[in-house]
């Protein structure tokens, strides 16, 4: 048999249909541009709130079975180019970075064809011990769940060239939130984006360019083939039609003996209604009919596959996901044949067809292994993996996933149990399918008589099993401790509270200049000069109408306020401890852990500890302030306590930081669920109320805030060894209402203390699961308004007011019908020159808009103009 080796661009085509022909002609999509398209490319249909339609690559191995070498050489020729765009000098500072699961094996062969780099992709495995240099939130999850985790954390830390590896240039978000993250840490002045498509709209071609220009970077893509995709009007609403219309009849067509029809759909929210197992029309050789089934060993148990020893060698680590130097893929290469030879031993004798599948994230090493597989036999090599991805499969030529395997997830995974596929796999006339996994994977789920080899068994007369040592980098050395942290600062040295009601977990920089006008800040901080915890806002001096609106709200809200106060206190008092130790959330949460403290004592005669740390977006928690707190406190009796939750992005901060500070310093027992006054982004278990009402602390500033300033994390200040700084505003003292605040509230505790037990009560009988409704309700606000950055959405009556006071806003979305709680956001709003829009069926009271493209004369980290 001849076989293609090293070739060009190539595509199977099915009975001489184009695989997409199906979706096209039942829903009239259309891709435009290159001729080369329709080769890379086909169709198929998925359930998505915001995209029916799916683009299946024929040369990715992920979904579709492909010949090795051609997989292979596509990434190869693809880092060819990115390298004679860098040149050689370049080429060796750069670092390639692919994105997980689907393209980390082309990012891996892109970093082959420039030959002169190492190689990193993102991860949903998170490992003990091994703190994140990075990562960046994937679309419709609530949680982070892409990590950079390089075993050397200089890494990504270099000035010279990031390649960023995908399959698909589809809008660009994922690429301008990775890039946002990562040159916000570690600033370079060039990326390289790569993928084997560009199919961006004009639009998001101009938000590339945009965004380059904003950071002061060249940005650079390299793609193998560019067009859009041309959606009818109404393309979604048909295409979920025609999704929802083949899952009944799948339903409704399945035989009583649990046979599968010729096309199921899979839903990420639902079971499987059932399983595409049927042969595909045309496919290459014949299709076989399904063995009689395993039978029992000696120990009576059902050995679906025969185990392969490959030999790895010693320490190669098993791809990319802690990095991959040019020396480990000098390694790699000398193992191969040996490799490949042990495979080839092990098929039937005469095995014409044999398909190599990979697992997930693990796309290179069983990629390589199926190429020089195809290099050393006569048979004919087919490769692809297994994938997370629910796609419905249909026996159509014209369609690009014609079958698809089911099973439970089989590596333990983070994020929790689900399923998983194999498309294109059954029926295709195997005569051997080498399922390649890595240890981690190598689980009894694996194995059990509904997996992936036991399904596979169903399909072909042979399995064969090679495990690959999952890599585990060392962990670092855990820090050297300063002998002795300094004991909390408080009033009156610092804050214009009294000193027993908190002490600051903070270093004091009053007599840093911080500050920086408010449209200087943005540019810098949208562009990458700076963080925002690096400098601070100037303090807004509020007029004598909004200072009257602050005690006019505190009037009418006090006694909602005091009555959420009672309910979250006496919720951490039933089911966290009875005798906490309270630790706000500087500045927002510092004022109601006074109030909370306030009520124990009011209620239960308690004199609990209160100290306010610094936790920042992107940064985490003040770990030197967890050290203080171990070493004064039992973690487990420590409650963290914060104003209110918008989108939840605190939230998640809060546990990744406890996560990796258990990793690295040993000290277990701090719990990261935070309690709220308020929660209406329902992102907490823990609230005295889910209604998005005005809380009048966050209608000021440090003046409402025991008058100090929002935290500081800045290299030139804040040591390995010290806290988080802050600023104590002594000289506003006149304009001072924090103890006001407070009074106001806590004289209102006798009239609610009944009302709030109660309440209290049956919400501890209640389910409090987090659903999450505020993040959805974000990420959708930011694509239906154009602004494709979550982080410029800031949803609820305290973010929203945090925006007008801090930030530059665009637009202010309130919900139909707001009344007074809004007053205070619409005179800052018509002080600012903000536009108002009402919205119906708004699930905050208010959501307020950063403008997503602030662009004026910045200042940096270290107070200089932003070169652009």
């Amino acid at each position: 048999m001849e076989k293609a080796v090293n070739e060009g661009p190539h595509h199977e085509v099915r009975d001489g249909v184009w695989s997409g022909s199906w979706v096209a002609e039942r829903l009239g999509v259309e891709l435009a541009g290159d001729d080369r398209l329709t080769d890379l490319l086909g169709l198929a249909l998925r359930r998505n709130p915001k995209r029916a339609h799916l683009l299946v690559s024929n040369v990715l191995g992920k979904h579709v079975p492909q010949s090795p070498s051609v997989v292979h050489g596509h990434g190869v020729a693809l880092g060819r180019r990115v390298r004679d765009l860098l040149g050689d000098d370049e080429a060796r500072r750069a670092v390639v970075l692919g994105y997980a699961e689907t393209a980390t094996g082309l990012g891996h062969s892109v970093a082959d064809g420039l030959g002169l780099a190492p190689y990193l992709h993102s991860t949903r495995r998170p490992v003990a011990g091994l703190a994140p240099a990075g990562g960046f939130e994937e679309s419709h999850s609530h949680a982070t769940s892409h990590l950079l985790l390089p075993e050397d954390p200089a890494l990504l830390a270099g000035d010279g060239p990031l390649v960023l590896v995908d399959d698909e240039f589809s809008t660009g978000n994922t690429v301008l939130n990775t890039v946002r993250d990562l040159h916000a840490r570690y600033p370079r002045r060039r990326y390289v984006v790569v993928a084997l498509v560009d199919m961006r709209s004009a639009a998001d071609a101009g938000r590339l360019e945009d965004f380059a220009r904003e950071i002061g970077a060249r940005v650079d893509l390299v793609a193998a083939a560019s067009g859009t995709v041309r959606l009818p009007e109404g393309v979604l609403e048909k295409g979920q039609e025609l999704v929802a219309r083949y899952a009944s009849e799948s339903a409704a067509e399945r035989s009583p003996a649990g046979a599968a029809p010729s096309w199921s759909l899979a839903q990420s929210s639902a079971p499987l209604e059932g399983v595409a197992d049927t042969p595909l029309s045309g496919a290459r050789g014949n299709a076989r009919p399904a063995p009689s089934g395993p039978h029992p060993d000696d120990e009576g148990t059902v050995p679906y596959a025969t185990r392969v020893d490959l030999q790895w060698p010693a320490g190669l680590p098993d791809g990319g996901r802690h990095g991959f130097t040019p020396a480990h893929r000098e390694r790699l290469e000398a193992a191969l044949p040996g490799m490949a030879a042990r495979i080839a031993d092990a098929l039937p004798q005469g095995a014409r067809r044999v398909h190599v599948l990979g697992f997930e994230e693990l796309m290179y090493a069983p990629l390589r292994l199926a190429e020089a597989l195809e290099r050393s036999t006569d048979a004919e090599v087919r490769y692809s993996t297994t994938t997370r991805s629910p796609v419905l499969a249909v026996d159509d030529p014209g369609y690009a996933i014609r079958t698809r395997l089911a099973f439970p997830a089989h590596d333990d995974p983070a994020d929790g149990p689900g399923e998983r596929y194999a498309y294109n796999v059954a029926g295709a006339g195997f005569d051997a399918v080498v399922a390649v996994v890595d240890s981690a994977a190598d689980t009894p789920a694996l194995h059990a008589p509904d997996g992936l080899l036991a399904r596979l068994a169903a399909h072909t007369p042979q399995v064969l099993l090679a495990v690959v040592p999952s890599y585990v980098p060392k962990t670092p050395p855990a820090p050297e401790r300063p002998f002795m942290l300094p004991e909390p600062l408080r009033g009156p040295a610092f804050s214009s509270y009294a000193p027993e009601e908190v002490g600051w977990l903070l270093q004091d920089l009053s007599d840093v200049t911080l500050e920086a006008p408010t449209e200087e800040r943005e540019e810098a901080i949208q562009s990458g000069g700076a963080h925002y915890a690096e400098s601070l806002p100037v303090e807004y001096q509020p007029s004598e109408q909004y200072q009257a609106l602050f005690h006019a709200a505190l009037e009418d809200s006090a006694a909602r306020i005091a009555q959420a106060v009672g309910v979250v206190t006496e919720t951490v008092l039933a089911e966290r401890s009875p005798r906490p130790v309270l630790v706000s959330l500087a500045r927002a949460g510092t004022p109601v852990g006074i109030l909370m403290r306030r009520w124990a004592g009011y209620r239960h005669g308690l004199d609990l500890p209160h100290y306010a740390v610094s936790i920042v977006r992107g940064r985490g928690i003040d770990a030197n302030a967890l050290r203080w707190l171990a070493e004064h406190h039992d973690p487990r009796d420590v409650v963290f306590v914060d104003g209110w939750t918008g989108k939840g992005a605190i939230t998640r901060e809060l546990a990744q930081a406890l996560t990796e500070f258990e990793k690295s310093d040993g000290i277990t027992g701090f719990d990261p669920e935070i309690a709220v006054l308020a929660d209406p982004g329902s992102c907490v278990r823990t609230y005295g109320t889910r209604e998005d009402f005005l809380i009048p602390s966050a209608c000021l500033n440090s003046t409402v805030s025991g008058l100090i300033s929002r935290t500081v994390l800045r290299a030139d200040l804040v040591g390995p060894h010290d806290f988080h700084g802050a600023k104590f505003y002594r000289e506003l003292a006149a304009t001072d209402v924090s103890v006001t605040f407070l009074d106001a509230v806590s004289a209102r505790f006798p009239e609610v203390a009944d009302a709030a037990c109660a309440q209290a009560g049956e919400l501890l009988a209640a389910d409090r699961s987090p659903t999450w409704e505020g993040w959805a309700a974000v990420e959708r606000i930011s694509e239906e308004y154009g602004i494709h950055d979550v982080n410029l959405v800031k949803p609820g009556v305290g973010e929203t007011t945090r925006v007008m006071l801090r930030r530059v806003p665009w637009k202010v979305l309130a919900r139909a019908g707001a009344g007074s709680d809004l007053d205070h956001v619409r005179l800052l709003a018509e002080q600012r020159g903000v536009p108002v829009e009402e919205v119906a069926d708004l699930p905050y009271t208010c959501v307020g808009l950063i403008h997503p493209q602030y662009t004026r004369g910045a200042t940096g980290a270290d107070g200089k103009a932003v070169t652009v």
